[in-house]
């Protein structure tokens, strides 16, 4: 290919995507110009869009267009609870189960020294102003169950409780409809640790 600037570009563009090598950025670039050139430009346009007009929430840093998400300026929610979790995709999961009618506190991170990634880069200050506002009396840590996201826990978990706030975590345990053969044994013995 004699002139393929652009289309080194748009492959370039798209290994910025997780979990996605040349091979497969190649794959998508080809099939949007050979064949969904009309899904190119609406991908464009949807990109284009979203990076111009999506932003943080100012109270729970989580996506939205406007200053305050609508999570937040539902008055409906349980201003007790606040759940502390490590990205927006994080929070859209929970919301998506209808199972949890609190609030939200999305950290943008977890700590992680060996990455130089500390308490201020994840915004911890503005989460213990948000926990200690007089509204909340518990907080659920819901980081995710890999080794920075249980460290983030903890280090929230004691300076909350230091404070004298309520400080629960999610529950973790054997996934509902496996069977235990199949289930690795870090899961067993947390579900055992944790049995109710």
């Amino acid at each position: 290919m004699a002139d393929a600037s652009s289309l080194d570009a748009l492959v370039d563009a798209l290994r910025r995507l997780p979990g996605v090598g040349v091979k497969s950025a190649s794959r998508m670039a080809f099939h949007l110009l050979q064949h969904d050139r009309e899904g190119a430009q609406l991908l464009a346009r949807a990109l284009q869009q979203a990076a111009g007009n999506v932003r943080h929430c100012e109270r729970c840093n989580t996506f939205t267009e406007a200053p305050v998400c609508n999570v937040c300026l539902d008055t409906r929610r349980d201003a007790g609870k606040l759940c502390v979790v490590e990205t927006p995709a994080d929070q859209a999961a929970l919301e998506r189960t209808g199972a949890f009618r609190g609030y939200y506190f999305v950290l943008m991170g977890k700590l992680s020294p060996l990455d130089g990634i500390g308490p201020k880069d994840i915004g911890l200050q503005k989460l213990f102003d948000r926990a200690l506002d007089g509204t909340v009396s518990e907080v659920i840590l819901a980081t995710n169950f890999t080794a920075e996201g249980e460290a983030t826990a903890h280090v929230i978990g004691e300076a909350l409780r230091q404070r004298g706030l309520n400080v629960t975590r999610l529950a973790r345990g054997v996934p509902a409809g496996s069977e235990l053969e199949y289930v690795d044994l870090g899961t067993i013995a947390h579900a055992l640790v944790d049995r109710r």
